[in-house]
């Protein structure tokens, strides 16, 4: 009798190991041997960037001072409005530059 732990272990998400050798078996003959190892790779590359993109919004949505840098921007997009300058089109590195050139020039 197979122990349930080993049996966890050969199932990935409800496909057993049957089903995962037919395809990658499937897999071999569509694509050839040569052709696998550099899809498996490429597979793992997208895997890879796309956790690393879900902890990078994990880690904005936790992160108090990633808040405040969202809520500075706008500050600096209503000071500017507040100025009469056009905000459409521009960065806020940009928005910020020409509120200091305001400023210096009324100053």
């Amino acid at each position: 009798m197979i122990a349930p732990a080993t049996v966890k272990l050969m199932q990935f998400g409800g496909i057993g190991v049957w089903e995962i050798l037919l395809i990658v078996l499937i897999a071999l003959i569509l694509f050839g041997p040569r052709k696998l190892p550099e899809l498996a790779r490429a597979m793992g590359e997208a895997l890879r960037e796309f956790k690393r993109a879900a902890s990078s919004v994990e880690e904005g949505q936790k992160s108090p001072s990633q808040s405040e840098r969202v809520e500075g921007k706008v500050s600096i997009r209503e000071l500017a409005m507040s100025l009469g300058i056009d905000v459409s089109g521009k960065t806020d590195e940009e928005l910020l530059e020409e509120i200091k050139s305001r400023v210096k020039s009324s100053g």
